[in-house]
């Protein structure tokens, strides 16, 4: 029986959402461990301390009984427990199956640096847009892993691609510039996906990306949901006049980040993006 360990990197889980996650891992037929501790918070936003997530999240990884860690949800606060994970030890106990979203794109690219390992951007338990679609894609990819298929509704350049998946939320990508687990996107096929964000700002963060050489090399950009950030148009645009320049295909309004009926994007796998079919078709993780 597969073995699912419950973290939270970052936000607090209130108890009603933590039972709501527990019930549906558990109706999945997988066993799970809730490492969510209600423990004091030194901060209101923060579900617990940064040495008490990251003792957590390494006790998921050590477990040699788990097989997958999975966020409860986003929010804010995965950055500030990355430096107290000890990467060496998580490297030492093997593989694992990582699944979240959101905030923790600063987990992704982590582990993606310390232990080279295929991650999977999925929809969160106790996060806000987590539904029964969302549930779905993101149970099968866990536990009937094959090759993922992720349709768009419109080319904003055209063309093909192939390369590794690499990306997620656009205001952590942004916000880990500078970093020692923000690699570049050369030879990658890059994710996009944000919400909330005004289209100015949507605007700063993809500037401050190119202008640092981020985009350097890129095999092509996926472009997901922007939910909250404004008349779709104007972010269409955004992303026209900012990417298109980068001379290489872009495909637009694949179903994945903040919206209902999310799919599960691998990431750190091979993958082909085509324009022409509307589709980007990833290697199991």
């Amino acid at each position: 029986m597969t073995t699912v360990a419950l973290v939270a990197p970052a936000g607090p889980v209130t108890p009603e959402r933590l039972d709501r996650a527990v019930a549906v891992l558990g109706s999945w037929g997988v066993r799970v461990k809730n490492l969510v501790a209600p423990g004091s918070r030194a901060l209101p936003y923060l579900s617990d301390p940064d040495a008490e997530r990251a003792n957590l999240f390494t006790e998921a990884w050590l477990d040699p009984e788990v097989d997958v860690v999975l966020a409860a949800r986003g929010g804010y606060g995965t950055q500030r427990m990355l430096d107290r994970i000890d990467w060496p030890g998580l490297r030492a106990a093997g593989p694992k199956v990582f699944a979240g979203s959101s905030d923790v794109t600063a987990l992704h690219a982590a582990i993606a640096e310390h232990l080279g390992l295929p991650t999977l951007f999925s929809p969160m338990p106790a996060g806000d847009y987590w539904d029964d679609a969302g549930g779905e894609h993101l149970r099968r990819a866990l536990l009937n892993p094959g090759p993922v298929t992720l349709p768009g509704t419109g080319a904003l350049v055209a063309g093909t691609a192939r390369g590794r998946v690499t990306g997620g939320n656009l205001s952590l990508l942004a916000a880990g510039i500078g970093t020692a687990e923000q690699g570049g996107a050369r030879d990658a096929i890059v994710v996009l996906e944000d919400v909330a964000e005004p289209v100015y700002r949507l605007d700063r963060m993809v500037t401050q990306l190119l202008r640092s050489g981020w985009f350097d090399g890129v095999a092509g950009v996926v472009l997901g949901t922007w939910t909250g950030c404004g008349d779709p148009s104007r972010v269409r645009e955004l992303m026209v006049d900012r990417l298109a320049p980068l001379g290489v295909p872009i495909l637009a309004g694949v179903r994945f980040g903040h919206v209902e009926g999310a799919l599960t994007v691998p990431l750190g796998v091979r993958a082909e993006l085509d324009t022409a079919t509307l589709r980007v078709v990833a290697d199991a993780p």
